[in-house]
């Protein structure tokens, strides 16, 4: 007799992630004009609100409009952890296939979700919405965020105008398993790019900020460009950190032995004493900087390995297999 095997489908086939920290003002708004979009494109659709340990009254609104609408979820923090880790709980606890954070501030709009989805419709993992017209602060906002733009495109080598527009569309597979810690939010168009996603960028209105005030100033460009470096030395050296923290242990090695031998030759050809010249204190403080380093890469190597084994993760991704057997 046929025994019948029960399985659960996933029907939702988008999830819109919403940060909320003190929005109270937009949250009426903003559901009424998510939901008139996603309602008339017809898609199994859930939005997740993160409350962000917001001081007002953002959550109890949150909780009024949830129980009106089934497809409004709420995942609430006990404090304020910042948009990327926001963000982050939004991905983890997303169901849909594909994924589009949105901000709750009004300024992004929600009229431009079916332009994501049909991009994505074309080929690509990723769409990134670009805010061409931004209706910001000109030189505070708009100059500042040009500049840091292009060094983050130059320096990743994933060319974006505009990596700090929340409003993208990823696709479940590329997204689902990347852990973002400080601001690295932004970045997620960097990791996708990693895992072999085609990344896509197009332009998305942008509307100027109805309710309260920005949350970020200008000491959030030092904490991206930090995060960058982090990002940075990821990509090339995840896998091998001994190739940089070693490659700067040789050179301290080396620039204590041009130190040395400059250091004799003053002593006997020059007749200068070694206590006349910095020389001896340069010898030894680049000969410790190189042993620290050298300890330090092989330090890193061991983590990188825990890392690795200890969650039974591989350094490489596989995107198919043709004629394998599958486990």
């Amino acid at each position: 007799m046929a025994q019948a095997v029960s399985q659960t489908v996933n029907l939702t086939e988008l999830s819109v992630i919403v940060p909320i920290y003190n929005e109270e003002e937009s949250i009426k708004p903003l559901c009424e004009r998510l939901l008139s979009v996603l309602d008339e494109m017809g898609k199994p659709f859930e939005v997740i609100f993160v409350n962000d340990g917001s001081s007002d009254n953002s959550f109890s609104l949150l909780q009024d409009a949830a129980k009106e609408r089934i497809e409004l979820k709420i995942v609430n923090f006990r404090r304020n952890y910042g948009q990327t880790a926001a963000t982050m709980a939004g991905i983890d606890h997303a169901s849909g296939e594909v994924i589009i954070p949105i901000d709750a501030d009004l300024q992004n709009d929600p009229a431009d979700i079916p332009k994501l989805l049909g991009k994505l419709a074309e080929g690509y993992d990723v769409v990134s919405g670009w805010r061409k017209d931004r209706q910001d602060a000109a030189i505070r906002r708009n100059f500042v965020s040009r500049l840091a733009n292009r060094l983050i495109s130059k320096i990743s080598g994933v060319h974006l105008h505009d990596y700090g527009c929340t409003l993208k569309a990823y696709k479940k597979d590329v997204v689902k398993g990347i852990r973002l810690y400080g601001e690295m939010h932004r970045f997620i168009p960097i990791y996708a790019t990693w895992m072999g996603a085609k990344v896509c960028e197009i332009p998305v209105q942008h509307h100027a900020r109805q309710f309260g005030q920005s949350k970020y100033g200008l000491e959030r460009i030092a904490k991206v460009l930090l995060d960058l470096m982090v990002v940075k030395f990821l990509d090339r050296h995840m896998v091998k950190p001994i190739y940089v923290f070693g490659g700067i242990g040789l050179v301290s090695f080396f620039a204590s032995f041009l130190s040395t031998i400059w250091m004799l030759w003053l002593k006997f050809f020059e007749n200068t004493s070694m206590i006349q010249t910095p020389l001896p204190l340069v010898v030894t403080m680049t000969f410790l900087v190189g042993v620290m380093c050298i300890l330090l890469g092989l330090l890193a190597e061991m983590i990188v390995r825990t890392y690795f084994e200890s969650q039974g993760r591989s350094p490489y991704l596989v995107k198919e297999t043709v004629n394998m057997e599958q486990e």
